[in-house]
Order: structure tokens, then C-alpha cells, then sequence
């Protein structure tokens, strides 16, 4: 007799753990089996096998799901095959790598071959147990077990290894994953994954090896990997990641090359698990190489009508600072885009250094020449459901015949991911009908776009802030933005309907419209309360990348009310409503390299105000600001040092005969000037009734026509804080504010000996202010506090030691 069979342990009755049935190995043999080399017949038993004897009949037994016919068709042996004992084995192993049985017996009975199989459980539900960390929806994501598939022990193995790589990348390598099969009818199972998830195994040191011109509490301000401390829980930082390890990797390398280090080298990135496998020891093992400087800068250029001469001034470096490979490719960039909208749209600039390791300077050649001619032939866009075409097309920096050049392509995907409309966005070319043509395809998957916002907090200002908002930045896919918001504070109340269209009439015109009501209750600083609603009308448009302008156009009704009964007779003279209709322009050019924090740049505002069409108010205003952001990397060898130098000065002017309303006057105090309080300096005035002499610190403020500020800040960071959020900044800031502005000039100071009417503080003469501050981007929102004190003050201006600032939207 003739057995081939592959052992496999049965199913646990109801429910049994795998780890046994997971380490058990597939076995084929003749059982028993006896060969001698030399013979031609094999001898099995009492029978004797001829090579000669052929199959008659193949008869299949144990199947139930399974058809016959499906069976047969994965075997090597046939009917009318001879007994061969390669073809009976193949046909076993080929019958067990189906997947499909859990046992298979090959037996022969006389001319006759016997295939009993046990057919392998069908998943009925994959369970998952003790997961808390990962969510089940992820981890069926990752395991190929399906409900109704065949259940085999391997494919619990692969899950189960999958499962594990699930929490290692949560930094949970002390996790355990035991799957368990609960035995149904009808040859049916449930397979459970038990998962103990253990601690997270996090980074309990991070270590430098080789540096020497950067302590280790800069470079571990670089990689973005964090040792464990109390106030990461709801940081991922601290989590052991490879993924992460490489990432940190790339960040010192580029920091490296930023700060002058041509020849850096990371030599080796590490996470070693300790003993008891609850922390990591990540090793990072840099060579460092000399430092280099900027030395000669050359330019070539093979640009017709553009010698190198006329380059000269895009030239953004300069010899002996230290090289920066990020700013030197930023110079390249730049050159190219100018050079491209000045008539050469295919100019290319290429970098070449040299290095002289002796003198421990690098040469540097701006390579500028014409490169390939190529123009957009077609342009697609694909993968947007909702955003329409029109206004994906209109933010690309290019359309079909244009000239074509890599900038483009990296500008196009910047202007699109700015829309903040899509998750991913893609723009690939490809070859067009000819040589010098491409193919421009966009690919975009759009996120939701509506915003629902709860916020609150704190301001010095107005007390205990609460708002709420709805918003929908693109409304039925046509890139227009509104919303409506509301604001409840201590002193203020304020509800805000918008509407912006950034592309009106598909043309490079922004213009919006905004419905406002605002009730503020000055008790902080001021003796009256300030009541206004109307509405405002706005146009922009940008000229270039860096200079725009924008017009708008305000009609409001205010209210003056609230106000004390011992109030100067400034106040009183403004209660009472106004309406202001006044049209006003602001015209910027912006360098800045971000908005947010910026770093380096400049920006400059020039503004003016016309109130008098119409209305009870009739003034001229102009205002002047800007702002200068100094870099100090090659001083302090760290990229988050800035020098920040802002000045502002403003005028206005009365004409016709309209009403002088207080409320339009500058105001000088709080954020344009710390260390005093909002409107704290400049022209007051006592309230009635005061006797001569008596404490002035109720005094009303009053405004004035001219103001001046300006202020140099030192943005920096906080060792060891930095990776929390905190960064530290010192300042100061310098301003007046001078011109009495009011509706009646009280001209007898003194009645009766014992009023006074008179108004102080009117003056140009500068205050002076010097503090520090700090602002935090914590969990729950962006803490700003400022502590200022006053170095240079008039007689009763009023004084702000601390001022702070806390909110969020979530």
C-alpha cells in the first residue's frame, strides 16, 4: 500500500490557542518508505511498486465545499499516469500550497489513488482584543484575513506580524499578539487577535558623537525626534520611529550644509532598545568636516543683451559668510524668476562651487544660459469632484502656449496647496506632439473645506473671550470664502458676516464684503462705551509677487453711550450716534519669506483714509509702516535668531465743516507700544467736578492727529524649550502721539477755582519702553505674555507692567 500524507493538527474544539499550530511544519512522505539506490522497484510494506503500473482511477474523499473537479485540476498526477513517486509528491505539495486544506493523504489501493483531504475553516469574523492604542478599523486595514476566505495558519502568522508593525510604529515594541480561532458549525471559525499593548517604548536619550561646533542642545533643537519628558503627552516626538530616525538624518544634514559645512557627513543614525524594552538610546554619529566661508562669486552668462555685469545685482550672497547651500539655491531660484519675467522665460542659473579645503572657502559661479525651449501644450486637471476647473486653472502660473520651466511646475504645486482646498496635489509632464511641447497634468484629492470653530481665552484688553464661527472657504467649489462669527468678551460683543471672491470676474481682483456689529465697553481704559455696525466694501489686486494694493469702503453707524457722569467735557460732547462713510486704500510690497514668524524680508505700507462722502465725520488720514527682519544665523550659528526693526507714523487732518467724533483718532498704548496701556499716552483730560490736585488716574483719553512708533525686537530661542514651543523675544519700543483733536476747544481751564478742563499729555516728546516676553504654542492654544516697563514717560501717562494674551479655535 501507497500513503502520502501532510500532517496538520486538527482545530481546537470551540476555542484554541495557534502559537502550536502556528510552529507546525508541512510534511510529505511515503510512509514507509524503503529505497536502495541501486534498485529499480520501489518497496513499500508488503507491496511492491512497478514503474510500470499506471492510475486507473483517481477517487477524492473528505471534500465538502471544495468540488471534485477542483481537486483534480491541481494535481501533477493524471489517469493513465504511472506511479511515479516525483508526480505523487508534487500533486501533494501543489494540493497544500492551494491553501484550500489543512490535511492531505495520497493512498493507493490497488490500481486505484486515494486523495483524502481536510478542507481548511472558513473565517467567519476577524475579532480583535485588548487594542486601545490602534483602532480596529486600522488593523483590519493591515491584516489579509478576510470574513468568508479560507483560514490558513500562515496567513495568521503574516497578520499577526503585521499587527506588531501596527504598534511599533506607535512606539509600542513591547507589545504581544496571540491569535485564538473559536470553532463554529460548518466548519466555520472567528479568529481573535489578543492584543497585550504594553507601554510605549519611548526615547529616553538622544546622543551626539563627532560635533564640535554645535552643542548637542542646538542639534537636538534640529531633529524633530524628542527625549521623553511630562509635557509631551500630546506630542508623537518622543515615540521611537526608524522612519523618523532617517528623517532626523536628512534634518542635520541639511542643517549642516546650511551653516557651512560642505563636507558634513552622517556616519551612522541608531536606536538601540534597552534591557528591559521600555526605552530607546538613539545615537547619532556625524563627521563634521571643516568649516567653509564664501570667497570669490563669480557669474557667467551666455544670455544675449544680459552680460554678467547687469547680474551682478541678483546676487543675494555675499563673500565671506559662511555658506549656505539653502540660501545659495534660494539665490539661483530667485535670478531665474527674475531673469523669466524680464523676457527671458527660458533663463536657466546653475551653481557651481569649488572648494579650497587650505583656505577653507568656497568659490562660488552663477552658471546663467538659455536652457531647452519648451511650451505647454495641454494642460489637465484631474481628480476634482467639487473645486471647479476654473479656479484650479487660474492658479497656475501658466496656461497652454505659455513657455514652460521646472520653476513653473513648483510653483504651481505651491499656489495650489496654498488654496488649502486639496489633500495632495500632483503635477506631472509629459511628452507632447513634439519635441519642444509637454503636457502639463494636475492630479488634486479634495478635503472638506467647511470650518465650524469653538474658541476661548483671555486678552488684556477686552477679559474672558468665547467665539464661534462657520465658515466655508470654498463655497460650491467657486474659491469664494464666507462665514459668519460671533465673539462674546467681558468688555466686547461682535458679530461678523463676510464674503470674499479672491478671483472676481476670473480676473487677478479680489473683492469681499463685510457686515459687522461691534459693542465694546472701554472700562479698562476709557470712561464711555463705543457702539458701531455698517457694512464694508474691499478690492485688492496684486501687481507682482511682491507689491498689492487694496481699496475699501466703510458706511457705519457708532454710538457713544455709557458715558460717566463725571467725565470731561471732551467725552460728554460725543455722545451720541455718527455715521462715517470713508474710503481708504493701502498699497504693500512684500519681501518677507513667510508671513507667520517671519525670518527675513521686509515689508512696507503706505495707507490713506478719505472720510466725508457723506456722513457726519470729514478727514484726511495717512498712515506709513514698515518692518525690517534681520537674520543673525551667522552670528549665533542657529537659524532662530531674528532682529525685527518696525516703525510707524500717522497723520490726519480735518475738512469742511464736519464733526471732530474722538473715536477716529489715533491711539497710542498696549501692542503699539508695551509697557502702557492701550490709549495710555497721549492728550487726556480730567473729568468735571475733580478738585485741583486730586489723583488723575481716572482721566480721559482723548487721541490725538499725529503719531509716530518704533520698536527693535530680538526674537530668540529658549534653551531646552524650544522643542516645547516657547520662544523668548526682547524689546524696545519707542512712539508719541500729540495734536489735540475735538469736537470744542474748552478755552477757560479753571471755574470757579475748582473745576479743571485743561488737557495734558500733549506732547511729541518720546516714551520709552524695555521688557521681554515670551510666547508659548501649547496644546491648547497661542500664549503671548509681555512685560514692559516704562523707561521714558510723561506726568500720569498710564503704565502696563503685564500684558498677556491666551486663546484658540478648535
Amino acid at each position: 500500500m501507497l500513503v502520502l500524507k501532510s500532517k496538520r493538527s486538527a482545530l481546537l474544539a470551540s476555542v484554541c490557542l495557534l502559537p502550536a499550530l502556528l510552529s507546525q511544519k508541512a510534511s510529505a512522505q511515503f510512509m514507509p518508505v524503503h529505497q536502495h539506490p541501486a534498485a529499480s522497484r520501489q518497496t513499500v510494506g508488503d507491496d511492491v511498486i512497478s514503474r510500470n503500473q499506471r492510475i486507473e482511477e483517481i477517487e477524492v474523499r473528505g471534500n465538502d465545499r471544495i468540488e471534485t473537479s477542483t481537486v483534480l485540476s491541481y494535481m501533477v498526477a493524471r489517469p493513465g499516469d504511472t506511479f511515479n513517486q516525483d508526480d505523487l509528491d508534487r500533486s501533494l505539495k501543489t494540493l497544500y500550497a492551494t491553501g484550500l486544506f489543512k490535511d492531505v493523504t495520497l493512498h493507493r489501493s490497488g490500481n486505484m489513488l486515494q486523495v483524502q483531504v481536510v478542507e481548511n475553516p472558513i473565517v467567519n469574523r476577524i475579532v480583535f482584543e485588548g487594542n486601545h492604542a490602534a483602532k480596529d478599523e486600522d488593523l483590519r486595514k493591515v491584516v489579509g484575513l478576510r470574513p468568508r476566505a479560507v483560514f490558513t495558519a500562515e496567513a495568521a502568522t503574516s497578520d499577526r506580524q503585521k499587527i506588531l508593525e501596527v504598534y511599533a510604529q506607535k512606539a509600542r515594541y513591547g507589545a504581544e499578539v496571540t491569535p485564538q480561532l473559536i470553532k463554529l458549525a460548518h466548519n466555520r471559525v472567528d479568529v481573535v487577535f489578543q492584543v497585550n499593548e504594553g507601554p510605549q517604548t519611548l526615547i529616553k536619550r538622544i546622543t551626539f558623537v563627532g560635533n564640535r561646533h554645535f552643542s548637542e542642545a542646538q542639534l537636538a533643537g534640529v531633529v524633530s525626534s524628542k527625549e521623553t519628558a511630562w509635557y509631551r503627552f500630546f506630542s508623537s516626538a518622543d515615540q521611537y520611529n526608524p522612519e523618523r530616525l532617517r528623517y532626523d538624518a536628512e534634518l542635520l544634514r541639511r542643517y549642516y550644509l546650511a551653516n557651512g559645512f560642505v563636507d558634513f557627513q552622517m556616519v551612522n543614525a541608531t536606536g538601540e532598545m534597552s534591557p528591559d524594552r521600555k526605552s530607546f538610546f538613539v545615537t547619532f554619529t556625524i563627521k563634521e568636516g571643516p568649516r567653509y566661508r564664501l570667497g570669490k562669486i563669480d557669474i557667467r552668462s551666455s544670455l544675449r543683451h544680459m552680460p554678467a555685469v547687469k547680474l551682478r545685482k541678483y546676487v543675494e550672497v555675499y563673500p565671506n559668510q559662511w555658506y549656505d547651500g539653502n540660501a545659495v539655491q534660494q539665490n539661483v531660484t530667485n535670478m531665474e524668476e527674475s531673469l523669466q519675467s524680464e523676457g527671458n522665460p527660458f533663463a536657466m542659473v546653475r551653481p557651481e562651487i569649488a572648494r579650497n579645503p587650505e583656505k577653507q572657502v568656497v568659490n562660488l559661479l552663477f552658471d546663467v544660459s538659455e536652457g531647452p525651449r519648451m511650451y505647454v501644450e495641454r494642460l489637465d486637471i484631474n481628480g476634482n469632484t467639487v473645486t471647479r476647473d476654473n479656479v484650479i486653472r487660474r492658479q497656475m502660473p501658466m496656461s497652454e502656449g505659455d513657455p514652460y520651466t521646472p520653476v513653473l511646475k513648483k510653483y504651481a504645486k505651491q499656489s495650489l496647496e496654498d488654496l488649502g482646498y486639496f489633500k495632495t496635489v500632483t503635477i506631472n509632464q509629459g511628452q507632447g506632439s513634439a519635441p519642444d511641447k509637454v503636457n502639463v497634468s494636475t492630479g488634486v484629492v479634495e478635503k472638506p473645506t467647511g470650518e465650524f470653530s469653538l474658541g476661548g481665552g483671555y486678552s488684556t484688553d477686552v477679559g474672558v473671550i468665547g467665539n464661534i464661527g462657520l465658515k466655508q472657504h470654498n463655497l460650491l467649489g467657486t474659491g469664494i470664502d464666507a462665514g459668519i462669527s460671533g465673539t462674546m468678551a467681558y468688555y466686547e460683543r461682535q458679530v461678523d458676516a463676510s464674503i470674499t471672491d479672491p478671483y472676481f470676474m476670473n480676473r487677478n481682483l479680489v473683492v469681499g464684503a463685510d457686515l459687522f456689529y461691534i459693542n465694546n465697553h472701554y472700562q479698562t481704559y476709557q470712561n464711555y462705551s463705543e457702539s458701531r455696525y455698517g457694512i464694508t466694501l474691499r478690492m485688492g489686486y496684486a501687481y507682482t509677487n511682491h507689491l498689492s494694493q487694496s481699496f475699501n469702503y466703510s458706511l457705519m453707524e457708532r454710538g457713544v453711550s455709557g458715558v460717566w457722569d463725571h467725565s470731561s467735557q471732551y467725552i460728554l460732547d460725543n455722545q451720541g450716534h455718527s455715521l462715517l462713510s470713508q474710503l481708504g486704500t493701502v498699497l504693500q510690497y512684500d519681501t518677507r519669506d513667510r508671513r507667520m514668524l517671519p525670518h527675513k524680508g521686509f515689508i512696507l505700507r503706505l495707507g490713506g483714509d478719505v472720510a466725508g462722502l457723506g456722513g457726519d465725520a470729514r478727514y484726511l488720514r495717512g498712515k506709513f509702516d514698515a518692518a525690517y527682519y534681520l537674520p543673525l544665523d551667522d552670528l549665533m550659528n542657529n537659524h532662530d535668531w531674528t532682529v525685527e526693526f518696525k516703525g510707524g507714523t500717522g497723520f490726519m487732518t480735518d475738512w469742511g465743516h464736519g464733526k471732530d467724533w474722538i473715536i477716529d483718532n489715533f491711539y497710542l498704548g498696549g501692542n503699539n507700544l508695551r509697557g502702557f496701556w492701550d490709549g495710555g499716552v497721549g492728550p487726556r483730560a480730567i473729568g468735571q467736578d475733580t478738585p485741583v490736585g486730586a489723583n488723575r488716574a481716572g482721566e480721559d483719553m482723548l487721541g490725538g492727529r499725529f503719531i509716530y512708533t518704533g520698536s527693535v525686537t530680538v526674537h530668540f530661542p529658549i534653551p531646552y524649550a524650544s522643542s516645547m514651543g516657547l520662544r523668548g523675544r526682547a524689546f524696545v519700543d519707542t512712539g508719541s502721539l500729540a495734536g489735540l483733536r475735538v469736537r470744542r476747544r474748552l478755552t477757560n481751564p479753571e471755574k470757579d477755582g475748582s473745576l479743571y478742563q485743561g488737557v495734558s499729555g500733549d506732547t511729541l516728546t518720546p516714551r520709552v519702553s524695555a521688557g521681554a516676553g515670551i510666547s508659548w504654542k501649547s496644546p491648547f492654544g497661542l500664549l503671548n505674555i509681555d512685560c514692559g516697563v516704562p523707561i521714558r514717560r510723561s506726568y500720569n501717562d498710564r503704565t502696563q507692567l503685564l500684558r498677556f494674551g491666551f486663546g484658540q479655535q478648535f
